[in-house]
């Protein structure tokens, strides 16, 4: 299902694996990436009411984003998206410009 706009859904404590969704509607397979914000469960109510808005501004921009789960706990943000050339990479770029603070969790490749 292709919802036109995203909106914020709160679920109890299942873990992640049993709701992050592998498939699109159509079958084909999703890429999943995953945003550290430190300090963001130290943050005010305010402030943190802030940060999710700006996360699902950005987030909402994006017609590739099946799925995102932010765990304030652990600080992190993980979101699935539809395969497209780029889009991984502006989509942190995009949530760093408002929250300078992000960062994007992957694996550092030495030459």
């Amino acid at each position: 299902m292709i919802q036109s706009q995203p909106s914020l859904t709160l679920e109890a404590n299942r873990p992640l694996y049993e709701r992050v969704p592998t498939r699109d509607e159509c079958g084909q397979r999703l890429s999943d990436f995953m945003i550290l914000f430190p300090g963001l469960r130290d943050r005010p109510a305010h402030q943190l009411a802030e940060a999710l808005g700006c996360m699902q501004a950005v987030l909402g921009r994006y017609a590739e984003v099946v799925f995102a789960d932010l765990n304030v706990r652990l600080n992190l943000l993980w979101v699935s998206v539809r395969p497209k050339p780029g889009v991984i990479l502006e989509i942190a770029g995009a949530l760093k410009a408002l929250m300078p603070e992000a960062l994007l969790v992957g694996e550092k490749c030495w030459s």
